[in-house]
């Protein structure tokens, strides 16, 4: 059996232990007819993948069994394909979401929301994660990248574009409709620019002032470093520009969630994309709270067709695999600008 280089994860650790440890395992191989074989190229690194490695998410069944490759924004060229094989020919390159298959048969696969499908799969949650240099995956669930898109480029587009794509579709996106992005690192900074193709006037809120920075490089009509005195910082918002239309939450913390929703106006929507309690919620406000999940196989040929076209920009520093465990550290410490992405 041949074999290939993957960082492995056996049990769940602070990623300071480096948990993540460079082993060779089987290289996969197509087993179902409409299967095809991908050689990766990039696979970008993820915040929930932060979670999952250190055991945050063990509450909600992240990972759901060990030992685990992680990773799930993927691009690779198509080296082999299954027998009954349409959509693609070798040579042809593709990518990889966070929903490797899904059953095509339940209520949500028929309703063009496969990802929300009960007995999907989820990438990197198996052996066939990104962390490595080969991954199969069903035609069906696979998109193509034009043959010109630089791989380092491509790769986050397929959980943190199309994140960033949905969330903003469910902001109700409208010309000089006033949307607050709070959180604008690697899913951040990209829904600024697809809000921007909208239309949107964007306030972006983050702590990091290099983030706020890089806001307004892409578009942002203004930038506000977030605090957490809440009073006061509603009172700032307010003065400067009333209260928001939608606030799109992607900082993982509760006490942004809960300000983003004072932020909104009555009646306002509120989009979550990120996993916290549930925050207090005034009935009587009439403000709508929606979550949001990736997105369907159609929303990620959008997200590469908008990219393509606009020449959006995805910001990204590109490592080699076995540096995993280091990528995963400076992302802990907000060390990575937007997107890290590993290079096998």
């Amino acid at each position: 059996m041949e074999k290939m280089r993957a960082m492995v994860l056996s049990e769940c650790a602070p990623v300071e232990s480096n948990p993540l440890k460079l082993s060779h395992i089987d290289k996969h191989e197509i087993k179902k007819p409409n299967e095809i074989l991908l050689e990766i190229e990039a696979c970008g690194v993820c915040h929930s993948q932060l979670h999952g490695i250190e055991g945050d998410w063990k509450d909600i069944g992240i990972p759901p069994f060990l030992p685990t490759v992680p990773g799930h924004e993927v691009v690779g060229k198509v080296v082999e394909i299954g027998k009954d094989v349409t959509k693609f020919k070798v040579g042809d390159r593709a990518g990889v979401t966070p929903l490797l298959e899904a059953c095509k048969t339940c209520q949500y696969c028929k309703e063009g929301k496969e990802y929300l499908c009960e007995s999907s799969t989820v990438t990197g949650e198996s052996f066939r994660g990104g962390y490595t240099e080969y991954i199969t995956v069903s035609e069906d669930f696979a998109t193509k990248v034009p043959q010109d898109m630089k791989a380092e480029y491509a790769a986050p587009l397929f959980c943190a574009g199309i994140t960033a794509y949905k969330a903003v579709k469910a902001a109700e996106p409208q010309t000089h409709k006033k949307i607050g992005i709070f959180g604008i690192g690697g899913v951040g900074h990209m829904a600024v620019q697809f809000a921007k193709v909208e239309g949107v006037d964007v306030i972006a809120f983050s702590r990091s002032k290099n983030h706020l920075n890089v806001a307004k490089r892409l578009g942002a009509k203004d930038t506000m470093v977030f605090s957490d005195s809440q009073d006061e910082f509603l009172q700032e918002i307010k003065a400067k520009h009333g209260m928001l239309d939608a606030a799109i939450v992607f900082a993982p913390a509760d006490i942004v969630t809960d300000t983003a929703i004072k932020a909104v106006k009555k009646g306002g929507l509120i989009v979550i994309a990120t996993v916290g309690k549930n925050p207090e919620f005034m009935a009587f406000e009439e403000k709508t709270i929606r979550g949001t999940l990736i997105g369907s196989t159609k929303d990620m040929e959008q997200v590469i067709k908008i990219c393509n076209e606009k020449n959006l920009e995805v910001i990204t520093e590109t490592y080699p695999l076995e540096e995993a465990n280091e990528v995963l550290k400076k992302l802990k410490n907000s060390e990575i600008e937007a997107r890290a992405v590993l290079i096998p």
